[in-house]
């Protein structure tokens, strides 16, 4: 649980570097992707694993559109792959 939060922390730190008008869309999406996977079972690390993966996997194309800072990206890669 306390690493779901780490990533989810991380990818609403990218959030915030996106430009204010598409802040909202991106959250939101974030949100709504950690609430569609809050019934997975903690105690499977290979799930968990998955979810971190596709977490990470989902930002960079957010990252290239918008210019986001790369360390921001770093630390959130860093989260998922620990």
């Amino acid at each position: 649980m306390e690493k779901a939060l780490r990533v989810y922390g991380g990818v609403l730190r990218l959030v915030r570097q996106l430009p204010k008008d598409t802040r909202p869309y991106y959250a939101k999406y974030a949100r709504e992707n950690f609430v569609n996977y809050r019934d997975v079972d903690a105690n499977d690390p290979k799930a968990l694993e998955e979810l971190f993966h596709r977490a990470y996997n989902h930002s960079p194309p957010t990252e290239k559109t918008y210019s986001v800072d790369q360390s921001a990206a770093d630390k959130l890669k860093d989260i998922c792959f620990a």
